[in-house]
């Protein structure tokens, strides 16, 4: 007798199916397993394949989409957390270890993006997003400096747990956002008019709105977890919020912030990432392991500069 497959799909709101979020694969596709605790997915489009990483084990991975292998992409690589890419598909790197964001080049060397707020050290660097005019936003919790298992115990020198923004042309940091437990995932909405930003602490997302000088404004909840713990969260191309929730598996919310459905996945989902040659395969970061899911909708833009709103003009 043939066993069932797992349900993938659990669908909460009829606008989950009539959205094509449930029209892909039947189920998940295991990608690698031999990680401690995997995060931070970042598909490369130019080269087709998937960065990852392993944060207890200090290491940037790579996956092959054209062979299925899976390599060493830097170890030691300052206990990794998000990574994301600019505007000419360089790696954004945001390392816990060595509080810092890196920027790694075409040649292989790295960049220091930042590594203090008013000559102080940052705490440990979580996640990035890069908006189209090169600036990189980042979240700041303390996760990476409460123990050695993701970096190095420390004291925390600024004292707080914020949101940071580096200015494409003079490098400067800016605190743009504060008052959170711990900032985790952020992304902006397509058009960039708001920023997401996931508080694991407090179980719920805020959304501000950006202004033209590089600040936000607002900050209230867009959605609170009542299944699991958000993480990082990801945009696909209709204007759907799709949040990695731990136990919870992945959630889906319609732009009015309700809740559509979710993926069940086996394992607690730290991250996610649209990709693949269509960019409607997720990968899902897991506990040890890397999935993935060839969806019936397509994620967001790969690159920051073509999120544009001329691009957007015909959702309008």
């Amino acid at each position: 007798m043939q066993s069932e497959r797992p349900q993938v799909y659990e669908v909460l709101d009829d606008r989950f199916r009539t959205g094509k979020c449930t029209a892909g694969d039947s189920r998940l596709e295991t990608l690698f397993t031999d990680c401690r605790w995997a995060e931070g997915p970042v598909y490369v489009p130019a080269g087709r394949y998937l960065v990852w990483s392993d944060i207890p084990n200090d290491r940037l991975l790579r996956w092959d989409e054209t062979t299925g292998t899976v390599g060493v992409f830097r170890s030691p690589a300052g206990h990794p957390n998000g990574n994301t890419l600019d505007n000419e598909g360089r790696l954004i790197t945001c390392e816990q270890g060595n509080r810092r964001v890196t920027r790694t080049e075409h040649d292989g060397s790295l960049t220091v993006i930042a590594d203090r707020y008013q000559g102080k050290r940052f705490n440990s660097p979580n996640d990035a997003a890069v908006k189209s005019d090169g600036s990189i936003w980042f979240s700041d919790p303390d996760f990476g400096i409460t123990s050695d298992y993701e970096g190095h115990r420390a004291e925390s020198e600024i004292g707080a747990c914020n949101v940071y923004r580096v200015d494409p042309r003079s490098g400067e940091v800016r605190l743009v956002a504060d008052g959170f437990s711990g900032p985790n995932g952020l992304v902006f909405s397509l058009d960039e008019r708001r920023l997401y930003v996931s508080d694991s602490r407090a179980n719920h997302i805020r959304v501000f709105d950006v202004r033209d000088n590089g600040t936000l404004t607002g900050g209230d909840v867009f959605a609170a977890c009542k299944i699991g713990n958000f993480d990082n969260i990801r945009f696909d191309d209709d204007g759907r919020l799709w949040a990695a929730a731990m136990d919870g598996g992945v959630h889906c919310y319609d732009p009015d912030g309700t809740l559509l459905g979710r993926l069940l996945i086996p394992d607690a989902v730290s991250n996610i990432r649209f990709g693949g040659a269509k960019r409607n395969r997720l990968f899902i970061t897991a506990d040890t392991t890397l999935y993935s899911l060839v969806m019936g909708i397509t994620g967001g833009p790969a690159l920051p500069a073509a999120r544009t709103e001329e691009n957007l003009r015909w959702r309008q």
